[in-house]
């Protein structure tokens, strides 16, 4: 009997299709297609037991599977949601108070929000987005350029590089050929291992504007774990809420 069945990973959503079989006796396959994503299980197998499966295997479908099967449910900016900041799922604490203005607090691992009184949802939700980016863009321009700064004499040299935060949905950094360092804010929501590898890779490009061995050896001498940096970092990017 096939039916289908989904989990949460993060904030992505993983559905599946379960295709159950008597002549499977004990292995369950994960495959990943254009029909989304398939689990081939013995006809015995609890529904639970194939939800921690796909549980375990999710950084691997996530790496396997093409966006559209995959979906983050947009958030609606009420109390108890959470953000991402630093590795860490951080709660929102909504207040509506008499203010022109909407302003983002981060205090003691909450995000305190405070918004207008008597908005409708849809302006609502725009108002307290609109404030979370600019939140995340000043941090990210604050913790960016400190780790540039951390690891510039490692691998800068002459003028430390200008840098600037944008809005890059596809990339997490790009360095000009004048030495701009250009990151998107989103790079702030990552653990800080993961910010570090991005620092590190669009410094490693003032040396090489490529991405030959020697360009990733250099990358792999500076953080021996980068591979394994770069393969966390393709993962956690599916799965960003904003």
């Amino acid at each position: 009997m096939n039916r289908r069945d989904k989990i949460r990973f993060g904030d992505t959503t993983i559905e599946y299709n379960i295709r159950r079989s008597a002549k499977r006796k004990k292995t369950v396959q994960i495959t990943v297609d254009g029909g989304g994503v398939q689990v081939a299980a013995p006809s015995t197998a609890a529904d639970s037991d194939l939800r921690e499966i796909v549980r375990k295997r999710a950084p691997w479908i996530l790496d396997h599977s093409s966006k559209g099967l995959l979906t983050v449910p947009p958030k609606r900016f009420i109390s108890g949601e959470t953000l991402p900041y630093l590795g860490r799922n951080i709660r929102m604490v909504i207040k509506a108070e008499t203010r022109r203005t909407t302003e983002v607090r981060f205090d003691h691992w909450r995000f305190r929000v405070a918004v207008p009184q008597g908005l409708v949802d849809e302006i609502r939700r725009d108002r307290i987005r609109r404030a979370f980016v600019d939140w995340y863009r000043r941090r990210a321009f604050d913790l960016l350029t400190a780790a540039v700064g951390q690891w510039w004499p490692l691998l800068g040299s002459g003028e430390i590089s200008t840098v600037l935060i944008r809005d890059q949905r596809l990339r997490w950094g790009s360095c000009a050929q004048d030495g701009t360092l250009r990151f998107n804010w989103r790079t702030v929501m990552l653990p800080t291992r993961l910010i570090e590898y991005v620092v590190v890779h669009e410094l490693a490009h003032l040396r090489m504007n490529n991405h030959t061995p020697d360009f990733w050896d250099l990358v792999t001498r500076t953080l021996p774990d980068a591979q394994q940096r770069r393969r966390d970092l393709r993962e956690a990017g599916q799965s960003l809420p904003m």
